[in-house]
């Protein structure tokens, strides 16, 4: 859909935004990345993915799905 690249463009450039919303510290964002990934099936595409740093335990995943 064209509005999921609006998500994505805020998302990326904004991470804290998401650690607002789930009620985590926004300051816990500045280590993740995000992306978009796709998913082997029948081309499932995620709207996003932060991705912790690789040496941080626990690593938690956060998958972003954004609907109107």
């Amino acid at each position: 859909m064209k509005r999921d690249s609006i998500y994505y463009q805020i998302f990326k450039r904004f991470p804290g935004l998401l650690f607002e919303l789930i009620d985590y510290r926004p300051e816990q964002a500045e280590n993740y990345r995000f992306e978009s990934v796709e998913v082997k099936e029948t081309a499932f595409r995620i709207d996003g993915v932060f991705l912790p740093p690789e040496d941080v335990k626990p690593r938690t995943i956060f998958f972003a799905e954004v609907q109107f």
